[in-house]
């Protein structure tokens, strides 16, 4: 599998995953209907794990463009490789977030307040406010590179015998973006993640959704800038730590 087909594989299951989790709270007559907050943020991290399970072996499974850009700006991964990597990784999300919809299609069919069928695809401020929209993405991308930058393999080398963490190494990120989801989530649905947000958000504007209203494209930017400044801000900290 090359890393361009292991993103896109690793984030088709976490939009998958994660807005399908999303789906089954907020649509109505899911099993999951009304199940909360808790359900949503914990769906997500397992969403995650999957993804970078899948992924990591063949990719690093970034599954993120934030996560991307962060390694090239911290000097862990290379610039020419990043827009590669991007392409996948919206693709990946486009692509989940459609069979989302073709698993929910008659629920998203029974729900009658416009919101919540864009809720699914993309996320939406609590409150709305330019900066304390932006900050918060700002903020919860920050952690999660910065934690990123930080993680190790951890692995012992005895007698020619690698004992890693195989599979179980995803778990980390996974607490990463749970507590993140836990702790500032509940402002603006923490995209943290600028494919998560805009490529369902593109694929609700195309899709045949019933009944689907406007796509909020007037907050749409904050999502991938709010991500990406985070990513940023992380790199320079991180390698300025290293040079202390």
């Amino acid at each position: 599998m090359t890393p361009f087909i292991a993103e896109i594989i690793g984030t088709f299951l976490l939009i998958l995953l994660g807005c399908g989790v999303t789906a089954n709270v907020v649509l109505k007559d899911t099993k999951g209907h009304n199940s909360g907050w808790i359900v949503i943020t914990t769906g997500w991290a397992f969403a995650v794990y999957i993804g970078v399970v899948v992924a990591a072996p063949y990719s690093g499974a970034h599954i993120n463009p934030a996560v991307s850009i962060g390694l090239a700006a911290a000097g862990e991964f290379p610039w020419n490789m990043v827009p590669s990597y991007l392409l996948a990784q919206f693709l990946g999300a486009m692509l989940g977030a459609s069979l989302v919809w073709l698993i929910y299609i008659y629920h998203f069919d029974r729900t009658e307040e416009k919101s919540l069928k864009l809720v699914v695809f993309s996320t939406s401020p609590a409150i709305k406010n330019i900066f304390a929209n932006l900050l918060v993405e700002i903020s919860g991308t920050f952690v999660l590179v910065f934690a990123v930058l930080f993680f190790t393999d951890a692995t012992i080398v005895e007698s020619d015998t690698v004992i890693g963490l195989g599979s179980l190494g995803a778990i980390p990120v996974a607490f990463v973006v749970w507590g993140i989801g836990l702790s500032l989530g509940g402002t603006t649905g923490y995209a943290i993640n600028p494919a998560r947000d805009l490529g369902p958000r593109i694929m609700h504007a195309l899709l045949p959704i019933k009944n689907k209203g406007k796509n909020d494209w007037s907050y749409s930017w904050i999502p991938v800038i709010g991500p990406i400044l985070g990513s940023v801000l992380a790199a320079f900290l991180y390698l300025v730590f290293q040079l202390v």
